[in-house]
């Protein structure tokens, strides 16, 4: 599963940013793209985040039939918990962000209802949450609220730790654009940020940390206990591919960042990345 930071839709003349804006950044990429996610190994995308609605509901409405048309599940609208099935085990994924178009980060209690109820639907609930501060500068996870721009985007250990609290089994963290460390809390894993994979064009930057990121992979037992897991390094190269990366930037950063934030509570990575608890 991935994070879908940008519709999949033709201009629907309805953009969040104005005629004159210098600050606002908005993205969409032709619906029929929806094939290279497929082709790339994607089977589920998350839409809870900040571009999600770039186009308004109608390229939101346009992205999910865009995904649909070729077999991709979709998550992160209100209310909305996503089951699949992997290997006989039903898993369920609810998307989050600080927006009125998604299941909402800032309330906590909304939160919990949501994971509360996908634990009564699945086997092993996983969340994919959209939040943190952006930007170069914004690798380190601490106590607290984040803001951006103005926007409240979450207390990022608050809201992982309540989503566990709910029944939540893996917590798969995204939005500064940078790595960031993963601890574990009563068992199950959480990755606070996993960093920049893809963005062609001009729609992410791939200047030092923030063209690095991974792919995390997590392996869960049926009552949703850890059972294994790894992270491997990659980087945007200079048209914005995700490419495997010999010098593992990211696992250094994601190892020193997570013995700096979480001391007791941390994850483990041994030298090809392999997840223990600590």
């Amino acid at each position: 599963m991935g994070n879908l930071e940008e519709p999949l839709t033709v201009d629907t003349g309805t953009g969040k940013c104005g005629a004159n804006s210098t600050r606002c950044f908005q993205f969409r990429a032709p619906p029929e793209y929806a094939a290279h996610l497929r082709d790339g190994g994607f089977e589920l995308l998350n839409q809870a985040n900040n571009h999600g609605y770039d186009y308004g509901p109608k390229g939101y409405r346009n992205t999910q039939a865009a995904l649909e048309k070729y077999d991709l599940a979709h998550t992160g609208a209100p209310d909305q918990i996503t089951v699949v099935d992997v290997e006989g085990v039903k898993i369920a994924v609810a998307g989050f962000s600080s927006y009125v178009w998604s299941n909402s980060l800032v309330d906590i209690d909304a939160a919990r209802e949501v994971v509360e109820k996908a634990t009564t639907k699945a086997d092993v609930v996983v969340v994919q949450v959209h939040m943190g501060g952006e930007g170069s500068d914004k690798t380190r996870v601490r106590p607290g609220t984040e803001m951006f721009l103005g926007e409240n985007r979450g207390d990022p250990i608050k809201f992982s730790h309540a989503m566990i609290d709910a029944g939540a089994d893996l917590i798969v963290g995204h939005g500064p654009h940078v790595l960031r460390g993963m601890e574990f809390y009563r068992g199950r894993l959480i990755a606070y940020s996993l960093g920049n994979f893809a963005g062609g064009g001009n729609s992410l930057s791939n200047n030092g940390r923030l063209g690095w990121g991974g792919v995390l992979k997590v392996s869960l037992k049926p009552d949703g206990s850890f059972a294994g897991g790894s992270f491997t390094s990659t980087y945007m190269n200079s048209i914005g591919k995700p490419t495997m990366d010999p010098d593992d930037r990211g696992l250094g950063l994601v190892r020193q960042l997570t013995r700096l934030d979480f001391p007791k509570s941390g994850a483990r990575f041994d030298d090809e990345g392999r997840i223990t608890e600590g």
